[in-house]
């Protein structure tokens, strides 16, 4: 849960590989509920993995670490993000 006095990092993520079909949005869930951050992940249309991950800078940082490996059936070829500047803040992480 986010403490309201924290500085907040907000980040889209984009992974394109072999990251639908193995486990990679429910594995990211796990790992962002253990890191603490809130936001969400869902598949695209196209193959690719999008989340919006948002924590502490730190928070951030670990999770865009284990999100270039995944789960280890994923094959994570490339892995974009973005900061963005949001006024909501998410309390969890779901799979949409």
């Amino acid at each position: 849960m986010q403490e309201l006095d924290r500085p907040l990092e907000t980040v889209i993520v984009r992974v394109t590989g072999k990251v639908q079909g193995v486990g990679y949005r429910l594995a990211t869930v796990r790992r962002a509920h253990m890191v603490g951050v809130g936001g969400w992940v869902r598949n695209n249309d196209d193959g690719s993995v999008e989340a919006l991950v948002q924590g502490t800078p730190d928070q951030v940082d670990q999770m865009l670490e284990w999100m270039r490996q995944g789960p280890p059936q994923a094959r994570v070829d490339e892995l974009t993000s973005e900061r963005q500047f949001i006024d909501r803040r998410f309390a969890r992480f779901e799979q949409q």
